[in-house]
């Protein structure tokens, strides 16, 4: 189960590795946001192609991804994106997938959870990554989808489990309520894209002015997911749990994407191999 989590979801790709690394078959896949991304593209077999392309891509090309719009709804259109990404993978039923996937999404006129299931991979991937006030969003027969992570954003119930197999959650929460220029002092030598920039100067604009109505949206909904996500802990409990430290990065950070992968790598691997040591010592206790 893959969480939500903006650039920081750059850190599901080493988590992902790292299960593979140490011996787990990863047979069903549930994700929300960035998590529902990542998670439809390694369903889709085409992770190590997409991870290599995001590692690599330059400023210009960063920035060529992002369509702005003059819409009251939005910052940015998120088509391009899209479009990027099916000409690496192309776009396929979630049906006919190898590995059982579904993607999270919010339909904001009924204030329900949607679930993706079926029918477009890419469909499922762009509502579910409908950040509110940055991405538009999503017309989907009669519903108005926005970021799954709004209702469920860490989907431990909705991933489809066979006995005898393990539930594993990749968190990436780690909401704190900044008034601070959040990361700035960290990239102020860096080379970044100028999406990144603008998306830095950005919240940090919004932090300058920390009542402002956007601020405070934007921290509310932040507090409701945490409180959707220990909620979805306390009523399904993942028998392999990693909440992903990444106090040095922010959600906007899209330009450290294979900085910020190596930890989730480096940290899945540590609770892996625990899970494994604790594994064996209850088996051999019970010989």
């Amino acid at each position: 189960m893959l969480a939500s989590g903006g650039a920081k979801g750059f850190a599901h790709i080493g988590a992902i590795e790292a299960l593979e690394e140490s011996g787990y078959e990863i047979t069903s896949i549930a994700g929300a946001s960035m998590g529902a991304l990542i998670g439809g593209i390694y369903a889709a077999g085409g992770l190590d192609k997409v991870k290599e392309w995001m590692y690599d891509l330059t400023d210009k090309e960063v920035f060529r991804l992002v369509d702005f719009t003059l819409s009251p709804h939005a910052l940015v259109k998120g088509d391009r994106i899209i479009d990027a990404l099916k000409a690496i993978v192309p776009d396929c039923d979630i049906e006919t997938l190898k590995i059982p996937y579904c993607a999270v999404a919010t339909n904001v006129k009924e204030g329900e959870e949607v679930v993706f299931r079926n029918g477009s991979l890419y469909d499922a991937i762009r509502a579910s990554i409908s950040i509110p006030m940055l991405f538009r969003p999503v017309e989907y027969g009669e519903m108005l989808l926005i970021d799954g992570a709004i209702t469920n954003g860490l989907p431990l119930d909705r991933v489809k489990r066979t006995k005898g197999d393990l539930l594993v959650a990749v968190n990436l929460d780690d909401y704190e309520w900044e008034e601070d220029n959040t990361n700035v002092a960290h990239h102020q030598q860096e080379d970044v894209s100028p999406f990144t920039l603008l998306s830095r100067k950005f919240q940090a604009g919004l932090n300058a002015l920390s009542n402002n109505y956007i601020s405070l949206t934007y921290n509310t909904i932040s507090i409701l997911m945490k409180r959707n996500t220990e909620m979805s802990l306390r009523l399904t409990p993942p028998d392999i749990y990693l909440n992903v430290d990444l106090k040095e990065y922010g959600s906007h950070d899209y330009d450290e994407a294979e900085a910020i992968a190596k930890l989730g790598y480096e940290q899945m691997m540590k609770v892996a191999q625990q899970q494994k040591e604790e594994a064996k010592k209850k088996k051999e206790g019970a010989a």
